[in-house]
């Protein structure tokens, strides 16, 4: 019987602390959403999003380039997970370059982008 009552509260303590330590962990996602306006104001739908990581910034990013379509409420929305996972939990920021471009007409920002954090910037297309 005590032997018994020993088990369970090993296994219980077991238990207890495999939550604790699961629970640590933070799961919020890390993404990177471009919104993309003409010089009017007006959201553009199907504009090319280029992400380009910055080797050369401060601490360094890893090499890094995606290219995406604004959906058609004009953003785009970058699952930058795999980026993070590959830099390693030490490297938890990244800067990148955006370019875009529809039609003739282009712009360009400059983000930072954090891990488990959603960075929102907004690139405006001049005429």
């Amino acid at each position: 019987m005590k032997n018994s009552v020993v088990r369970i509260a090993l296994f219980s303590t077991l238990v207890l602390s495999l939550g604790l330590l699961s629970g640590c962990k933070n799961e919020d996602p890390s993404i990177l959403k471009i919104f993309v306006r003409s010089s009017s104001n007006a959201l553009l739908p199907g504009a090319q999003v280029v992400i380009i990581g910055d080797v050369d910034s401060n601490p360094p990013t890893l090499p890094y380039v995606d290219t995406l379509t604004t959906n058609a409420s004009g953003f785009v929305e970058a699952n930058m997970a795999e980026y993070f996972t590959a830099a390693g939990e030490e490297n938890s920021t990244g800067y990148f370059d955006v370019l875009v471009s529809k039609d003739s007409k282009e712009g360009e920002a400059y983000v930072r982008c954090r891990a488990h954090i959603t960075t929102v910037e907004t690139v405006f297309l001049m005429n």
